[in-house]
């Protein structure tokens, strides 16, 4: 009888935690309370649980504590969780972590993130092997947070199946995190696919993300849409892509209306936007305002704006701290800037400081600046060698100028060493005339493709060097017909051995009346050997004044001996 009655209370009680846990999860926690009291006095751990979390919901925490600590000491693994987080939310950490480790040493998963998160919350290591044993037992905050902690580690190939848990799971910060990871990857129909999920479940930074996926897709509709939804739920950036959108078009106010919703969000693009539109409109005024808004908020690009508009107006000493503020932000143009205003000032080792900082992040001009430095009179093998670097570091980051000079000096090393050919037709300057063509032919063509005249030229006199007329003749021209006058004069040598002296007057005429001596030489012996002694004597005269002194000896010489004739 007694094992009878035993059994009958056991099954009585259980009965009664099922119902009192049935009744608890409709809401019915007066009706469930009874229940779960009378099975938790008759040992039923679950029911002691369920009862400490009626009593949460109905505010009795010190009971509920009471109850479940009950629980816990039985053994049940959600009310140490339960009772570990109370003691959290109190402040008492010790016992916390006393409880939440015992829930997740019974293989609690919400116990092992919780213990985790405790742990990380104080910066002890262990903590990462309690996010993997949550996310492991399926936890999907777990799984985020420890794919977050390989992420900083190794950069992303460790966390990314973490995340990709997580985020099957419905996690959309690991949604819009695995994107990002994808995108960095190249797989860009799968980042936009997990984007969108992000998205959908309410992730604005996800919709930003999609947006410039779709931009940068050349899907410029499909790229608004997704930006006006996170715009419009507080992104930044978004507002901001809006804006830009905007002002392509022509759109001025609706650009205006989104860069300023991108500063009320807090991102200061849209101020140093604004800056850009109000430059564009000649306020120049509202531009200062809206650069200082930025750059007083971090953003070092207009932190550099700023101080080339006080410059611009002569305001150095109020341009130089901006300067410095981007520039120790990390802003390439500002270290350069900076350089020029030293150097402006005479104070060569600052300018070179910052030129060096702006060169090392590949700055073309900077690098270029540094090597104008090195390339001074008497320059050793080391400074030579050091400019080389510069102008290497300038002609390969796009400075027409600095693959021009790197040019000269390769070919100088190259005459030097005497692997270079034949002096060219003028005088005073080297020229080519190698089978294959030299490297510094490379970076003269680099340059002179780009409109540099002084680099056409030399290129002109290396083909001339070897024998390439044609080749010549097309340098010179474009860079007589750009301006230059060493290419109009060169080019009328070339006109003239090749018979068409008419021609050759008429570009020497051109290179004489912008100044070049020798030009003026040449007209007043074509002119003389006419028989035109007046217009000899006349280019004599010029090209006297002109220079330079060998030139203006050879000049009086002639227009003595044509003054000589007219008077005999």
């Amino acid at each position: 009888m007694d094992l009878m009655g035993d059994k009958a209370g056991f099954e009585s009680s259980h009965a009664a935690a099922l119902e009192g846990a049935r009744l608890l999860r409709l809401g019915d926690l007066e009706t469930a309370e009874p229940r779960l009291r009378a099975a938790a006095a008759e040992g039923e751990r679950s029911a002691a649980n369920n009862l400490g979390v009626l009593l949460s919901q109905s505010g009795r925490m010190d009971e509920a504590a009471e109850w479940w600590r009950i629980a816990a000491v039985a053994g049940s693994a959600p009310a140490a969780h339960a009772l570990g987080r109370l003691h959290r939310e109190r402040g008492d950490e010790t016992a916390a972590e006393f409880w939440l480790r015992q829930a997740a040493e019974s293989g609690h998963a919400s116990g092992a993130y919780a213990l985790a998160a405790l742990l990380d919350h104080r910066g002890v290591a262990e903590a990462e092997r309690w996010f993997r044993t949550a996310a492991e037992r399926g936890h999907r905050e777990g799984a985020y947070r420890y794919a977050e902690l390989l992420a900083v580690a190794d950069g992303g190939k460790a966390a990314e199946p973490w995340f990709r848990q997580a985020a099957a799971r419905g996690h959309r910060r690991a949604a819009l995190r695995l994107g990002a990871l994808l995108e960095a990857d190249g797989a860009l129909g799968e980042a936009s696919h997990w984007y969108q999920a992000a998205a959908e479940a309410g992730e604005a930074k996800a919709a930003a993300a999609l947006g410039f996926l779709l931009r940068d897709a050349g899907e410029a509709d499909g790229a608004e849409q997704w930006w006006r939804r996170a715009a419009r739920d507080g992104d930044g950036p978004a507002a901001n892509a809006l804006g830009a959108l905007h002002a392509e078009r022509g759109e001025r106010q609706e650009a205006q209306r989104w860069y300023r919703a991108a500063v009320e969000a807090g991102d200061m693009n849209g101020a140093f936007n604004l800056a850009l539109l109000s430059v564009e409109a000649g306020r120049m005024a509202q531009a200062e305002q809206w650069y200082r808004r930025a750059a007083y908020a971090g953003h070092r690009e207009a932190a550099n704006a700023l101080a080339v508009l006080l410059l611009q107006r002569g305001d150095a000493s109020g341009a130089e701290p901006w300067f410095s503020k981007a520039a120790e932000a990390g802003s390439v143009d500002a270290a350069f800037n900076l350089g020029i205003l030293h150097a402006g000032r005479g104070e060569a080792g600052l300018a070179r400081r910052w030129y060096e900082q702006a060169a090392a992040a590949g700055h073309a001009e900077a690098a270029l600046q540094i090597a104008v430095g090195l390339l001074r009179p008497g320059s050793g093998e080391a400074d030579l060698h050091r400019a080389e670097e510069q102008l290497r570091v300038a002609a390969d980051g796009g400075s027409v100028e600095g693959a021009f000079r790197l040019a000269v000096l390769l070919e100088r090393r190259a005459l030097r060493s005497g692997e270079a050919g034949a002096e060219p037709a003028t005088a005073g300057e080297p020229g080519e005339a190698a089978d294959a063509e030299p490297e510094h032919e490379r970076w003269y063509e680099r340059a002179a493709e780009r409109g540099h005249r002084r680099a056409q030229v030399r290129l002109g006199m290396c083909a001339a060097a070897r024998g390439d007329v044609v080749t010549a003749a097309r340098w010179y021209r474009a860079a007589a017909e750009a301006g230059s006058r060493n290419g109009a004069f060169n080019l009328g040598l070339l006109l003239a051995r090749e018979g068409s002296e008419p021609e050759a007057a008429l570009w020497w005429t051109r290179a004489a009346e912008a100044g070049h001596g020798r030009a003026a030489l040449r007209l007043a012996l074509l002119a003389s050997r006419r028989g035109d002694l007046d217009a000899g004597g006349n280019w004599c005269t010029r090209a006297m004044e002109l220079g330079p002194p060998e030139v203006a000896a050879r000049a009086s010489r002639l227009r003595e001996a044509l003054r000589q004739e007219l008077t005999a």
